[in-house]
C-alpha cells in the first residue's frame, strides 16, 4: 500500500511541476488582441468637385449651416453651429477650401454623408466636410 501511495505522490507532484511550468510558460506571451474594427476609408469626391459650385447654403443638423460666397478662388466662408454664426475669408486650394479659425488651418472637402462620420448625414450624396463630425450636405 505504501508503494502506491508513494507512486500517486509522484505522479500528484509531477502533474503539478507540469502544471505550473505550462503556467509559468503562458507569462511570457502576449495577451490575445481584441478585434480590430476597419476605419472607414474617406469618401470620394461627388464629380462636381469644384470649388465654385459649392456656393450657396449647406445645410447641418439641428439647425446648423455652411454658407459660401463669393467666388474665382476668394470666399466668404459662413458657419452656423450651436453658438451663432462666424464668418471666415477662405481661398481656393485644389479642390478644397482652406481658411483659418481659431488659429487652425481648416481645410473644406467635397465627400457624401458618409464621409462627413454624422449619422445624420449618412444617406447623402453632395457634402463638405471639415472632419469627421462637422459636415453639411444639400440632398
Amino acid at each position: 500500500m505504501r508503494r502506491v501511495i508513494r507512486r500517486l505522490r509522484s505522479t500528484l507532484h509531477a502533474i503539478h511541476a507540469l502544471a505550473l511550468a505550462a503556467a509559468l510558460a503562458g507569462c511570457g506571451e502576449r495577451p490575445a488582441e481584441p478585434p480590430r474594427t476597419p476605419v472607414a476609408s474617406p469618401s470620394p469626391p461627388p464629380a462636381s468637385a469644384s470649388t465654385g459650385s459649392w456656393l450657396g447654403r449647406w445645410t447641418g443638423p439641428e439647425g446648423t449651416f455652411l454658407e459660401l460666397a463669393g467666388g474665382q478662388g476668394s470666399y466668404e466662408v459662413t458657419i452656423r453651429n450651436l453658438d451663432g454664426p462666424r464668418k471666415f475669408a477662405g481661398k481656393a486650394d485644389g479642390a478644397a477650401v482652406t481658411f483659418e479659425r481659431d488659429g487652425t488651418r481648416e481645410t473644406l472637402r467635397a465627400t457624401d454623408g458618409a464621409g462627413t462620420g454624422m449619422k445624420w448625414l449618412a444617406g447623402k450624396k453632395d457634402c463638405l466636410a471639415l472632419r469627421s463630425g462637422e459636415g453639411w450636405c444639400r440632398d
